[in-house]
């Protein structure tokens, strides 16, 4: 089989499996992995370990003895190992990250953090721009809090914010959706973007960089979609829930609320600035900017936020610990999937086949934007299409592209935004807990995430014209 082939072939089997038969997104990846792996020829093996380790020596990274052993050890190991080892390495990559993320996530919520960053943003803007407030409340918590939780924590607030002021409950909705989707999407750690990140081989620093300067442009997009949208259809608040998140009292302070948000961010890209400017006598922000020291620190940060406003209640830091590692390998395992599923697809040397088509630089980023677009159409699952269109990424990252490959992966994860519809289960937690009707949010969420995924990748395509930063 042809790399083409054996591509379509792949995600055909995880698209079959995770939509006709409802099969969990982790074992459709791993079926399709293997799949792929036994199918692939002992021809397009050799050439991939050739093309690998001839980039490698030419990079330096590799010897000519080293490379020898390396094709020598790969030519030896059998399909199902080469499944086993990639999700090994997927696992090493992403694993202490998404356990992190999961743990500051969850302590954030548990300590009235979360809350806390929604009311300042809120008092700073002002109750005359509180749609704007949500925008930046929702983009900010989808950072380290998955894109569900974050709207579960903001619609109640928003329902009580419209009976309170008599505002506009449509928009309040459409904001709290378009910031946090496109955080979800473009800014580790949360899963997809990191996985992608990772898989084209772009530092985590320059992806979150990316990810927030191509996020600025899209939520801003998003929100004047909002208030257009929100003129032209109508939509009234639920009735107001108890909602104990508004009681000041019950939050820790303004600092400590926005630390365990900003402290990775911080610290992960002095890290990158210290590897672009090899800044004499700050090593110290090279140590401190690995991503998984970041998150260790910050999660650390979080959890003691969670401890003081406990007051030490053991019981509850054990359940809150433990709710956030179940979730967490939940995520894990499914990423490390799906980078076993690319580890196989980029073994059938598919780089040298999209290399091979002319022109296939000036189609990289609108290709990468399709694939994920269709897969997420067709699938439902944000995370699940940018893992399934990653190896074609990285495909694209092996050329010898004229940008920088972080656009790459933007152009992923504004992919992964069209089309969202009954199969997507975002789209059911907007609908139910907005107080929707289903046509309702087809007619409003659906274009507005689609519109903002569009312009996103025109966007990262003018950046990587005017920037490239090659």
């Amino acid at each position: 089989m042809t790399p083409f082939l054996l591509l379509g072939l792949g995600m055909a089997i995880v698209l079959s499996l995770v939509i006709w038969l409802k099969v969990h997104p982790f074992l459709a990846l791993i079926i399709a992995a293997t799949v792929v792996s036994f199918s692939t020829p002992e021809k397009s093996l050799k050439s991939y370990a050739e093309n690998y380790t001839q980039s490698q020596k030419d990079r330096g990274k590799m010897t000519d003895s080293s490379a020898k052993q390396f094709k020598d050890d790969f030519a030896k190991v059998s399909p199902m190992k080469r499944v086993v080892q990639e999700f090994g390495g997927g696992c090493a990559k992403v694993g202490l990250i998404i356990a992190f993320a999961a743990l500051i996530g969850k302590c954030m919520l548990e300590s009235g953090a979360a809350s806390k960053v929604v009311m300042v943003i809120i008092s700073l803007f002002g109750e005359k721009r509180v749609g704007l407030a949500f925008l930046c409340s929702g983009f900010i918590l989808a950072v380290p809090v998955f894109f569900d939780t974050v709207f579960y924590l903001l619609i109640p607030i928003a329902v009580a914010m419209a009976h309170k002021t008599g505002g506009n409950y449509l928009l309040y909705v459409l904001c709290i959706v378009a910031g946090g989707t496109m955080a979800h999407s473009l800014v580790p750690p949360t899963p997809g973007p990191l996985l992608v990140a990772e898989e084209i081989g772009v530092d985590i620093g320059a992806m979150m960089i990316g990810g927030l300067g191509i996020g600025i442009f899209t939520v801003t997009f998003g929100y004047f979609y909002a208030k257009w949208a929100s003129k032209k259809f109508k939509l009234s608040p639920p009735d107001l829930p108890d909602d104990r998140l508004s009681d000041e009292g019950y939050m820790p302070s303004t600092f400590m609320s926005f630390l365990p948000v900003i402290l990775p961010v911080l610290l992960v890209t002095g890290g990158t600035l210290h590897g672009i400017f090899k800044l004499e006598g700050f090593e110290i922000l090279k140590v401190l900017g690995d991503k998984n020291l970041a998150l260790g620190i910050s999660a650390m940060v979080a959890f003691f936020v969670l401890y003081r406003s406990c007051s030490g209640d053991k019981e509850r830091l054990k359940n809150s610990s433990s709710d956030a590692f179940s979730s967490g390998a939940v995520i894990v395992i499914i990423t490390a999937a799906g980078a076993a599923f690319g580890g196989v697809l980029k073994q059938t040397d598919i780089a040298t086949s999209i290399g091979s088509i002319e022109g296939s630089q000036a189609l990289a980023l609108p290709v990468c934007f399709l694939i994920t677009a269709l897969v997420r159409t067709a699938q439902g699952s944000a995370t699940v299409a940018m893992i399934t269109a990653a190896p074609v990424a990285a495909a694209f990252a092996s050329q010898d592209l004229a940008f920088h490959p972080v656009y790459l992966a933007l152009a992923v994860g504004c992919g992964s935004k069209p089309i969202p519809w009954m199969n997507d289960s975002g789209f059911w937690v907007v609908t139910k807990m907005s107080g929707m009707q289903e046509a309702q949010t087809l007619k409003t969420v659906t274009p507005m995430m689609s519109m903002m995924g569009l312009f996103g990748l025109i966007v990262t395509v003018l950046a990587s014209l005017i920037l490239p930063f090659q």
